[in-house]
């Protein structure tokens, strides 16, 4: 959700700051800007809408300059507008600004009474004139961002050029991320690694209330107080190649056949290759004795935690609590003493999902986090972070980082279930052996897009789609509706099959599909009774099942997707690959953006 990319350095700035915002492009944005700062003079170029917009303004108005900022805007406070774009001017100052000011109208009235004028209906130039205000006053560049940020209520992450200093770039962040790029005569700021990587491996991740002055040859950090902080420089494995297509037509398609890879590298790092056993470093608190879980997470995230709830409860037998976390943090739940708080992030920087954390943890819970990016906030506040190895995820719709959540949420519940003597040594190597297969099950998985197009060929033409699943396979279910919805614009739902007697049957005509996600081996009979139902009233029986399944299903089902024979515990991880696929088909049927849907932002950093 809104991106930023500056530099500092010897070369041209405008380049590497637009390459910047392509590879943030992924966050979801509707407007983007460039500014720079040249023999101490401030310029600017923006656009609404794509930044290939951007581009072709910059063709007729170039900004010079080795020093400069960039941003794209996901609309929070005023429309997705060329003059409500960032960057935001004002006197001798130009910034620009993820997050939410929570006091900007406070702020804004407090400037107008001093004369000042607002040219957009965004929050963020608030920021803008106050810090030139400042700066007006007589405060150096440095004290006056330091006077800036202690005014600010809300989130944000904000860098900051200034006229009259071409060598001087400032960053702050406070609820949003901003990490520091280390280079030869240049330094760098960026919402994320991603922004970064073809410019530095070396990084520091600021922390909340951290704000930091950037030269060419020098980077000083500071904490909330004002005090000189030293943050870690840590070496990062991305490469450009990581972030590009590879050939494919979207990210999305290329993320998808990324699955077997994704699950394979994750259960590598959390599995011992000589006992093939499960090797999770030691959790912060006695297993065999935790009281309950609390599961919470946004998104597919919070579905993936459904699943790990299915698993929990009937192999570890724990009690387990689960809600989403824009509502568990104002649900307030009584916690057990030394509970354990268990949290799922692609990003690890999800404003609700953190905000839960902080709560949790202030409540006396232990807290281990699932996360893709370990080094995020969410990771560096964790007790504990069971990291995924997904790789760099860069379609907003979320693919293989839901099966790696999966693999580390099943390796969890094999590793509680032995440390609470529920399982036997047969039954634990039965259950990570069916893990440990999975990648090429989920290659073979990947041969089916074929078959699948023509499924989604049925979808395609649908206003209103129903998703059936029962038991575990439910959160799957909820999955692929949620896919759909959000690539192809589609309106899907998502039911336990034995609810459909109780509602949702109502809706069921010809003009409905019903997709269902039904292997033989968990609670089969029970949703083919529910699809013999649908049928009978004319729905249209769309069926992801195996072989076995297959065979019941071939007299009421108009398309049968069959599946590689798997375990049951591990099918909820492989049937989530075909609905995936599937949304991606019918998107692209429907001509939509598959990366970039309408109104969406890959990581959600503000509420």
């Amino acid at each position: 959700m809104c991106g930023i990319c500056g530099v500092v350095g010897h070369r041209p700035a405008t380049p590497i700051v637009f390459e910047g915002l392509r590879r943030l492009e992924y966050r979801g944005y509707d407007s983007a800007g460039i500014a720079t700062v040249e023999h101490g003079k401030l310029s600017r170029c923006r656009a609404a809408g794509k930044l290939d917009n951007l581009k072709h303004a910059l063709e007729k108005t170039p900004l010079s300059g080795t020093t400069g900022i960039g941003h794209t805007r996901w609309a929070t406070h005023g429309a997705p507008t060329t003059q409500n774009a960032h960057p935001h001017h004002a006197g001798q100052v130009t910034i620009v600004h993820n997050g939410i000011i929570e006091n900007f109208a406070a702020l804004k009235q407090r400037l107008e009474t001093k004369g000042r004028s607002f040219e957009t209906e965004t929050d963020s130039e608030a920021v803008a004139h106050l810090l030139d205000d400042y700066i007006q006053q007589g405060l150096s560049p440095k004290d006056a961002a330091f006077a800036t940020i202690k005014q600010l209520q809300g989130a944000y992450a904000i860098a900051m050029i200034f006229e009259g200093h071409d060598n001087l770039l400032i960053g702050a962040r406070h609820g949003a991320p901003l990490a520091v790029g280390y280079g030869e005569g240049e330094m760098f700021l960026g919402s994320d690694s991603l922004a970064l990587a073809p410019l530095s491996n070396q990084i520091s991740y600021l922390e909340d209330g951290d704000w930091c002055v950037l030269t060419r040859d020098h980077v000083e950090i500071f904490d909330a107080h004002g005090d000189v902080v030293h943050r870690p420089i840590q070496t990062t494995s991305l490469t450009t190649g990581q972030i590009g297509k590879d050939g494919y037509r979207h990210f999305m398609e290329k993320e998808l056949h990324e699955h077997p890879v994704a699950i394979g590298q994750t259960l590598q790092r959390i599995t011992d290759s000589v006992t093939r056993r499960i090797a999770l470093p030691p959790m912060p608190f006695d297993v065999a004795t935790l009281p309950r879980v609390t599961i919470t997470a946004c998104g597919s995230a919070f579905y993936a935690g459904m699943v790990g709830r299915y698993w929990l409860e009937e192999l570890a037998r724990l009690p387990i609590d689960i809600d989403v976390a824009s509502e568990l943090r104002y649900r307030n739940p009584p916690q057990p003493n030394h509970g354990l708080a268990l949290l799922i992030s692609q990003s690890g920087e999800t404003a609700d999902t953190l905000g839960v954390l902080r709560e949790l943890k202030a409540a006396g819970q232990h807290v281990v986090s699932v996360l893709n990016v370990e080094h995020s906030t969410m990771g560096r506040e964790s007790d504990l972070v069971l990291g995924m190895v997904a790789g760099p995820e860069i379609s907003v719709a979320s693919t293989k980082a839901f099966t790696a959540q999966l693999s580390v949420l099943a390796a969890l519940t094999i590793d509680f279930a032995r440390q609470r003597g529920l399982i036997d040594e047969a039954k634990e190597r039965e259950l990570t052996d069916s893990l440990l297969d999975l990648p090429s099950h989920a290659m073979e998985v990947l041969g089916l897009f074929d078959q699948i197009r023509g499924m989604a060929r049925v979808i395609a033409q649908a206003r209103d789609i129903l998703y059936l699943g029962r038991g575990i396979c439910m959160p799957i279910a909820q999955e692929g509706a949620l896919k759909l919805k959000e690539i192809s614009y589609i309106h899907a739902e998502a039911y336990a099959a034995g609810e459909l007697k109780h509602g949702p049957i109502s809706l069921i005509d010809p003009s409905v599909p019903v997709v269902a996600i039904a292997p033989s081996t968990i609670l089969f009979e029970k949703t083919l009774s529910n699809l013999q139902e649908a049928r009978a009233r004319g729905g249209r029986i769309l069926v992801f099942t195996d072989a076995k399944g297959a065979e019941q299903l071939k007299d009421i089902a108009e398309h049968i997707i069959i599946l590689p024979d798997v375990n049951a515990f591990v099918a909820p991880i492989l049937y989530t690959i075909p609905v995936q696929i599937l949304a991606y088909e019918v998107a692209l049927l429907k001509g939509t953006d598959v990366d970039q849907p309408r109104n969406l932002a890959k990581s959600v950093t503000v509420e």
